[in-house]
């Protein structure tokens, strides 16, 4: 028996049709044409990840333009010339880790990593080996892949090859040095990862996911480092987009803005922690709105696990 698929609008929501996001389509149908400020809204509630640093602020940002009718918020709407908010954490990262390999000393590395030193962050590596130094360029190639670098620092030959695509057959890339690539991706020291479904979440695998965007990425870097190091029962929880996703500092305060979507949607309160300010802000409920509310109630929902 076929199934209706959803719109496109849900590809950040990771799963297939449910009756709820069918059903919030129709919706779509029974307001279209949709104008293009609206598309524009929907656009933005798209492009929502809730494991990004900054998705309290994107959903403060949709919640807003829901309200008004209009948006300038987006994808490419920095202004020319401003840095990225973590331009700085990666580049210290890159920075404390390539001087790791060329064999300075930790203590003599005088950067922070956010708001860790770097010394600190290094200390978990231990003596160096050349296993260690494979896998520590591995970390610097993926955040460098990862991070919009200026032209003048960005080096074009660099690309990024993932160690975990593949865990049976090694990667061309990684053919010349076979042994350490297999020791990465053999080497499973996480345990407990809610989201893994049961299977295999390798060293290999914590690095490909070593996105400098995410909420925890210091507290990631830490704990691969720490991995490399030789402790494989690091004691705090490695974090990644679709693991651990209950660890989200924000969860609680998402759960509220979704339960005040709901009341906004016309669905029955039933006890949940609403936003009386967020109701105030979204105004008489319109179709459109409560089509945009919905969808990014649901978005919300899906992406963290409510």
């Amino acid at each position: 028996m076929m199934t209706e698929d959803c719109r496109a609008w849900w590809r950040n929501c990771g799963q297939e049709a449910d009756s709820e996001m069918l059903a919030i389509d129709r919706m779509e149908d029974g307001i279209a044409p949709l104008d293009p400020n609206v598309v524009k809204i929907r656009e933005l509630i798209d492009c929502l990840e809730m494991c990004h640093h900054k998705a309290e602020r994107w959903v403060s940002n949709i919640l807003e333009a829901i309200a008004t009718g209009e948006t300038s918020k987006g994808l490419g709407t920095r202004a020319p010339g401003q840095p990225h908010p973590t331009e700085l954490v990666s580049k210290n990262a890159c920075g404390a880790l390539a001087a790791w390999v060329a064999g300075r000393p930790s203590t003599s590395i005088d950067l922070t990593v956010g708001t860790v030193p770097a010394s600190r962050i290094l200390a978990c590596l231990g003596e160096r080996s050349p296993l260690k130094e494979w896998q520590v360029q591995r970390v610097i190639e993926k955040i460098r892949s990862w991070t919009d670098w200026p032209s003048s620092d960005r080096d074009p030959s660099t690309q990024y090859a993932w160690l975990s695509y593949d865990q049976d057959d090694c990667p061309d890339h990684y053919k010349e040095h076979e042994d350490f690539w297999r020791e990465t991706v053999e080497t499973i020291p996480f345990e407990g990862l809610q989201g893994l479904d049961g299977g295999d979440f390798s060293l290999g695998l914590a690095i490909d996911l070593l996105w400098t965007c995410h909420w925890n990425f210091v507290e990631n870097l830490q704990i691969v480092l720490e991995v490399i190091g030789g402790n494989h029962k690091p004691e705090k929880p490695f974090a990644a987009c679709h693991w651990n996703i209950t660890l989200s500092p924000i969860r609680a305060r998402m759960e509220v803005v979704s339960n005040t979507l709901g009341v906004f949607c016309g669905k029955s309160r039933q006890g949940g922690e609403i936003d009386n300010e967020v109701l105030s802000l979204l105004g008489e409920a319109t179709e459109v709105k409560r089509w945009l509310a919905a969808s990014l109630d649901k978005t919300i929902r899906l992406q963290l696990d409510l």
